[in-house]
């Protein structure tokens, strides 16, 4: 039968991506089956080095346009109510391997997303007590890890407009899954904000400034921008788009992780999520998308968190692609095809999930 195309990357893997992946890594896709990620299978990106931090020296400055300067010990930061939320995580790069040409830097497929219940202290809460003032327009977010990017030698900082930091879901997060933040996950605190890509949500915070003027470091006015060509402007990577990822059904070829189903009832699983919007449809199709079925939609952990989805598919023998895609409740929906950007963002094109069913039930 005839199969769908699916996007390849146009030339070998280097050995500096190698040395990315290897630092780096994705949610294996059977993960979907939790509601929870587990920590250890949560995807993971690091910019440059996990800091060294001292729990017992370190601090979170609040300053710039504010009327109360802070200055918050980790005692400071636990001592205060504190607030649990699950939310799905995706990096911006998050099926850039895809692309063709293939932008060089972590070589993601699918896999780079999580969805981990984070525990800390409200944004708003704390911003509202340093009482910002009338110029106030965004708040920048600084880390404690250092690097050098584009040429420039920076600690990562990003800042978000002062409207979205005072959003009630973005928190300053000590703990996920119940437990202190591990070194790799931005110990002792990190930013995390629902429905953004996860360049946003700085990690091993040290410092928010409240500032009148757009942040013009690095990261914000030359990584994570949507460019066609590298000498554009562009526009700012924000919210994550809308996704549907299956669970893998049946088993893995070990080199291809092709699947093998047997053939009769096969339950197709997974979950979508939106940074736009609650997710309102998940489609399925097994014939190289010339009929797409809706899946039953369940219920989310939370209102930031993926939406699990499921579908019964009759596996007769033979070859297929299965694929499933996505559609928020503003309408946005997948395409079967990636968009191609310089560093590439979102690619958020459908699945394909390549089974064999054999001739006999197992």
């Amino acid at each position: 039968m005839m199969q769908p195309a699916e996007p390849e990357a146009s030339d070998q893997i280097t050995i500096e991506e190698l040395q990315l992946a290897a630092r780096n890594h994705g949610m294996p896709l059977e993960a979907l089956r939790y509601e929870i990620t587990p920590v250890g299978l949560h995807y993971l990106l690091i910019h440059y080095d996990i800091p060294a931090i001292d729990p017992g020296s370190w601090n979170l400055t609040v300053s710039g346009r504010v009327r109360k300067p802070l200055t918050l010990s980790l005692d400071d930061i636990l001592s205060r109510p504190a607030v649990t939320l699950p939310v799905t995580m995706e990096c911006a790069g998050n099926g850039r391997a895809r692309l063709s040409p293939r932008p060089l830097s972590q070589p993601w497929l699918s896999e780079a997303i999580g969805t981990g219940e984070w525990t800390g202290i409200s944004l708003v809460g704390l911003l509202s007590e340093a009482e910002p003032d009338v110029s106030a327009a965004e708040v920048v977010f600084t880390g404690a890890d250092h690097g050098v990017e584009g040429g420039v030698e920076q600690d990562y900082a990003r800042s978000l407009p002062l409207d979205e930091a005072m959003k009630d879901t973005v928190i300053l997060a000590y703990k996920l899954n119940g437990q202190l933040l591990p070194p790799q996950h931005g110990f002792p605190l990190r930013l995390v904000v629902p429905g953004w890509y996860g360049m946003t949500s700085v990690k091993w915070l040290r410092s928010i400034e409240v500032v009148s003027e757009p942040f013009r470091g690095y990261q914000q006015v030359r990584g994570y921008r949507y460019r066609q060509d590298p000498d554009e402007v562009g526009e700012p990577v924000t919210r994550i788009a809308p996704r549907a990822l299956m669970l893998p059904p049946g088993s893995p070829e070990f080199m291809t992780r092709d699947r093998v189903v047997p053939r009769g009832p096969c339950r197709l699983e997974g979950r979508a999520w939106s940074g736009w919007g609650p997710i309102e449809r998940v489609e399925v199709t097994a014939d190289g998308g010339r009929s797409w079925a809706p899946a039953r939609l369940g219920s989310p952990p939370g209102p930031t968190a993926w939406t699990p989805w499921s579908f019964d598919w009759t596996a007769e023998p033979g070859s297929y692609v299965l694929m499933c895609r996505a559609r928020d409740a503003t309408g946005r929906e997948q395409p079967m095809m990636p968009e191609w950007n310089v560093g590439g963002y979102a690619n958020n094109s459908v699945q394909r999930v390549r089974v064999t069913v054999a001739a006999s039930p197992a």
